[in-house]
């Protein structure tokens, strides 16, 4: 595994949940996060932001939603 010069940073409002519900689901975010810095282009940013629903998401369905979100990224747009 290479080391990623890519970075990503995490927007957890307070509609998440109190100090501590926050905490966890950034915790869990940049745990899912870090293997798939990898696979982006060096120098990249990636933001992630955690929306009320992600409190009470499970880790897999946090990890589906962010692959999800990474692969609609990629996509080539339409002109």
């Amino acid at each position: 595994m290479r080391a990623s010069t890519a970075r990503a940073g995490f927007v957890v409002s307070k509609a998440v949940g109190n100090a501590v519900v926050r905490n966890k689901v950034r915790r869990r975010l940049r745990h899912l996060v870090r293997p798939l810095l990898t696979d982006l282009p060096d120098g990249s940013s990636l933001v992630v932001r955690a929306l009320p629903k992600a409190a009470e998401a499970s880790f897999a369905t946090l990890g589906g939603d962010l692959e999800a979100a990474l692969a609609a990224a990629r996509k080539p747009r339409r002109q």
